[in-house]
Formats: structure tokens, sequence, C-alpha cells
């Protein structure tokens, strides 16, 4: 391969200089890179509905792990662009793998918030049916999930069919030897897969500048031969716009895709979690003046896309939603003990029924 062959190949994959914007925080439009197109109107109008009951689940799922009824929640408060914008730019026929703070993400996908929430509460592992829905049950393991995703574009690929998975991944997870198999797997076989990135500057407690010297988890891209963006991660506009660009690309059989969405965790890491010990409140008010739902509501206004009846009306819709999660978790759930030894193995095994045999007896000694 020629230098400037070699060069050409090398700029085809690094990502902007800096991240694609749309909407300035103030809610200004700005001049994005070429390349990128901004979503329809409708879609954008739909996105801002949706972030709008996204925000009311999310903090009615926050109270309910005060109340008791949730063993743990991990919120995505100010991440909303990125969960909206990663369900709706997705086909019928395109999966989603999440992991264990993406539970908007699987609202906007039209999961049943109640089957959402049964892992959370301890109930199952998941709480939907996955070939069904085509979302992988939410993943905790860091970044297992990323292999998955890229097993099941390898296999969309080897069968023809039309189909593009993407994989949510936070930015700890890029720490993970995983995340760099399913990105090197990936490209050498150009399997249909968005590696997306929402990168909220802390894996817990530990801030992005202690997991990595790259100027931007972009970057880790390339030297797989993964094209990569980073993007906005407050500006639904621009989120949409790149994942677009991403699954597309995906979807056209030039391979893999990575995508780092600038955010930030606006709640603790989870309600175990205190903050406080590990950042500064200034940071948190620095990035509580560039919300993406104020962010994008002031746009929408100032193109006159969205009216304060609109905005109103989908607070109502909101609220209406809460009272419905509200009501699912505050009714108690009639736990069946035998449901222990369901979906463990394919084929039970001598021990697996001889245990059952036993807790059956112990349950109901009339059975002995």
């Amino acid at each position: 391969m020629s230098v400037k062959a070699l060069r050409h190949a090398v700029d085809s994959l690094l990502p902007s200089l800096s991240p694609v914007r749309f909407v300035a925080p103030d809610g200004k439009p700005v001049k994005p890179p070429s390349g990128y197109t901004e979503p329809s109107d409708e879609l954008l109008r739909e996105a801002h509905r949706r972030m709008v009951i996204g925000r009311r689940f999310d903090t009615q799922a926050t109270a309910l792990t005060k109340q008791g009824r949730l063993a743990v929640y991990p919120s995505s408060r100010g991440q909303e662009a990125c969960q909206i914008a990663g369900a709706l730019a997705l086909q019928d026929q395109d999966w989603l793998f999440p992991t264990y703070r993406d539970s908007v993400a699987l609202v906007t996908r039209d999961i049943d918030p109640m089957e959402v929430l049964t892992l959370l509460r301890g109930g199952w592992h998941c709480g939907y049916d996955p070939a069904a829905t085509r979302v992988a049950p939410q993943c905790t393991p860091l970044a297992t999930q990323t292999i998955h995703a890229a097993g099941m574009a390898e296999a969309f690929r080897r069968k023809g069919e039309d189909g593009v998975v993407m994989a949510f991944i936070g930015d700890g997870g890029t720490s993970e030897g995983d995340f760099h198999e399913a990105l090197n797997y990936a490209a050498v076989f150009k399997a249909p897969v968005v590696f997306f990135i929402q990168n909220n500057q802390y894996a817990i407690s530990v801030p992005l500048s202690r997991q990595t010297a790259a100027p931007s988890l972009a970057y880790k891209g390339v030297g797989y031969g993964v094209a990569s963006e980073q993007v906005d991660g407050n500006d639904l506009v621009a989120v949409l716009s790149v994942l677009q660009t991403a699954i597309e690309h995906a979807r056209s059989g030039k391979g893999p895709f990575l995508v780092e969405a600038h955010t930030y965790r606006m709640e603790s890491h989870t309600n175990a979690d205190d903050a406080t010990r590990y950042r500064e409140r200034e940071e948190v008010d620095e990035w509580e003046n560039a919300d993406p739902l104020t962010r994008l509501e002031t746009y929408l206004l100032g193109r006159e896309l969205l009216t304060d009846e609109d905005i109103e009306t989908a607070k109502q819709e909101a609220e209406a939603f809460a009272a419905r999660v509200r009501d699912g978790m505050n009714a108690d759930v009639e736990a069946d003990p035998m449901e222990l030894f369901d979906h463990v193995f394919a084929e039970p095994t001598p021990q697996l029924l001889e245990q059952r045999a036993l807790l059956a007896t112990e349950l109901d000694p009339q059975e002995d």
C-alpha cells in the first residue's frame, strides 16, 4: 500500500477532532461537520416525547429504590439523549445489547416497564423475551455484551440477513479485555455492529483520566480498523444523526462502527453509591447547564416544531406512565419456590431433579 493510500485509509477511520454537534447547550443551532444530515422533524418530535417519558420513568425508578420496591437502580438521568437516540435509530429487525444502566432505552424500545425492572427488583435475570423484543438481557458484567453483540452481528452477515446490532457500553467497560476482543473480531469479519460508548465521565468512582491516556475513547477503534466518531452526547439531534450514519455504514457491509458520546451521569452510580465522595458540585452544576432535555426543547421551540401544549401533553403522558409503574411495583409478587429449578439446564441433571424433589417435599410433606 502506498503512503497516500495508507493515509487515506487511516483518515477514513479517525473520528472528528471535536465531538459532532448540531445544537449548542443554550439550544441554538450550530453548523455540524460535513457528511451529517439532521434527522426528520417527525423523528425529533417523537424523540422529545420519548425523552420526557424516559426521564420521568428514571426518576420514578430511583424513588422506588428508596421505598424498597427495587433492590438497585442505576440512573441514566443526563444520558437520555444517548438512550433515546440509540433505541430510535434502530429498525425493527435490529438487535440491541444493553447494559444495566440502559433501562430508558428498553422502555423506548417499547418493552413493558415492569418487565424491564424485573432484573433490578431481583425477580429474574431478565423479565422480557429477548427473541421477541430483539433486546438482549441487560448485562451487569462489564463489556461481556460486546462479544455477544459481535457474534450476533456475524450471524446476520453469514446468513445474509438485513440486520444490525448495537452494543451499549460505558466508558469503564472500554478498559475490559472483552471490549477489545469484540472490536477485533467484528473488524476482521466485517460484522454489522455499532459499538456505542456512553462516556459519562466516571466508571463508578474512577474518572476518565484514570481510564485512558487516549485523546478520546473514539480513537480506540482505529487500532482495530474500525471506523469511529465522537459526538456531543447531550445533543440528541447530533447523537441521532451520528448513529444513523453508523448504522447505515454497518448495514451496507462496510463493517463495524464505534461511536463515543460525551455525556454525564447526573446521579450517583447506583442508589448504593455516594458520588459526592469523588466529584465536585461545581462539575455537576456545569453539566446540569447542558441538560439534554432542556436543550432539545429550546431547539424545537425555536424552530416551531414544538409548542408549550406539546410539552404539557408529553408531561401528562409521562405522569400516567409513572403511575402505571408505581401501581405495578406496589403489587406484591407471589413467588413460586419451585421456579428455582426452571431454566437451569435444557435437560435437568439427576442432582437437580433430586434437589427439586427434596424442596417439593419440604414445601408439601404430603407429596412424599
